[in-house]
């Protein structure tokens, strides 16, 4: 009879320690889910992000180039003036 408890006792033990593990792993499982639904947004929000800052630059560079060449158009009239000067001199 007391073997016959302890079997029972076992199988109860045994059969609440799945139950317990199965439970943890659907949390985790759970989790895990949460955290890759969390890093997907974090990372759409990233490339969002990098898109603007792109644009941003870009648009720098563009507003740069055109100064650049704004100074360099005014350079080279300088150079024609100084051509010019030079060449009435002699």
């Amino acid at each position: 009879m007391l073997f016959k408890k302890i079997a029972i006792a076992a199988a109860v033990a045994t059969t609440l320690a799945f139950v317990g593990c199965a439970k943890k792993t659907e949390d985790a499982v759970a989790d895990a889910t949460a955290a890759a639904s969390e890093a997907t947004e974090a990372a759409s929000e990233a490339a969002v992000a990098a898109d603007a800052a792109t644009a941003e630059v870009a648009s720098q560079a563009d507003a740069a180039a055109a100064d650049a060449a704004a100074s360099a158009s005014d350079a080279t009239a300088a150079a024609a003036d100084a051509t010019a000067a030079a060449s009435a001199a002699q």
